[in-house]
């Protein structure tokens, strides 16, 4: 049973991934055939898969280079803005361990930079990320328990920020659920946005009204104060307004459906991504804005999606790895040179 269990979510992700990119794969090669008796619909009708593949990606390549460079730039200047907020989790994590002082900002963000950086990636962001913020972390004199609570609020608040701009998604675009869940009405849909704006209120009702705390054992689990949900209102959605933004800059005019659509698709996407454990969301994210946004172009979505996972997810990755070795090789010589003494 164990070992049905280790295996179940990694088997869900793995059908995800391929069910996805099959879907993904015959938007895209429906998309680039064009209209039927077309020069490009004769090349593909009889292509091989390698061949459509490149045929593909040379449609692709050709979206990439449509976007302006402003577009490039301030995909760029979103993905900043998304990081920064990010770093501000650790920072309000560690305001509500009272753990700030000897703790600089250069530190926390730089520490939050790699940590989503490299769960992002492989997924499974609350053990890959609290691997490295317990490296990180126990270096400045955090304990073990600490740094459980420390990764469990930076989720809680990425939670808190998806709940909140999701609910507001509801209620002014109940549409975007009708491709996923055609059988939900429209007011059924308003009607959940609204309960989930509700929930990120009663949270904060609970730290006004200073619940008690929660105690297991020698373990007290104390509800966040409102120093903490106030910074949690700000940054959670400060994060998730970059990240989609990064996906809407480089979206061409026509037929954009504007960014409370483009931030529905991302959080819905985003998330199945999470949910499934695939890393990156890949070929997750992808068909499910397809599915969101049937009006623009395949290739186009494709396109904004590849700008994104540039600037989100691989140059982070990229510049994060050196991080992580010139850490890992600093403490090694603080342990040598405190081991001489």
């Amino acid at each position: 049973m164990k070992r049905i269990k280790d295996l179940f979510w990694p088997l869900v992700g793995i059908i995800a991934v391929g069910w996805s990119l099959k879907i993904l794969y015959s938007k895209l090669r429906i998309e680039a055939a064009g209209e039927a008796g077309s020069a490009s619909w004769k090349a593909l009708e009889n292509a091989g898969l390698l061949e459509s593949l490149g045929i593909i990606a040379a449609q692709i390549g050709q979206k990439l280079g449509a976007i302006p460079l402003s577009g490039y730039l301030l995909a760029v200047g979103a993905t900043l803005f998304a990081y920064w907020a990010l770093a501000w989790y650790d920072r309000i994590a560690l305001i509500h361990l009272n753990r700030t002082k000897g703790i600089s900002w250069l530190f926390i963000t730089v520490c939050s930079f790699v940590t989503y950086a490299i769960s992002h990636n492989i997924g499974g962001s609350v053990f890959s990320g609290g691997m490295v913020r317990y490296r990180a972390y126990t270096s400045k004199g955090l304990s073990p328990a600490e740094v459980a609570v420390l990764v469990a609020l930076c989720s809680f608040t990425f939670g808190f920020g998806t709940i909140l701009l999701g609910g507001v998604v509801l209620v002014y675009e109940p549409e975007i659920v009708q491709p996923l869940a055609p059988w939900m009405s429209l007011a059924m849909t308003r009607l959940i946005g609204f309960g989930m704006i509700a929930f990120c209120v009663i949270y904060t009702l609970g730290s006004w009204l200073q619940f008690k705390p929660m105690v297991i054992r020698n373990f007290k689990l104390e509800y966040p104060r409102l120093n903490v949900v106030w910074r949690q209102w700000i940054a959670a959605p400060m994060e998730l307004l970059g990240a989609a933004g990064i996906i809407y800059f480089v979206l061409p005019d026509a037929g954009n459906p504007g960014f409370m659509v483009v931030l529905g698709a991302f959080l819905l996407s985003f998330s199945a991504g999470l949910l499934f454990q695939v890393p990156g969301g890949i070929g997750v994210m992808e068909a499910v804005f397809l599915k969101v946004m049937p009006g623009m172009p395949a290739t186009e979505v494709f396109a904004a999606l590849l700008v994104w996972r540039l600037c989100y997810l691989i140059i982070p990755l990229a510049v994060s790895l050196p991080i992580v070795l010139a850490f890992e090789k600093a403490q090694l010589r603080l342990k040598k040179e405190q081991g001489g003494q």
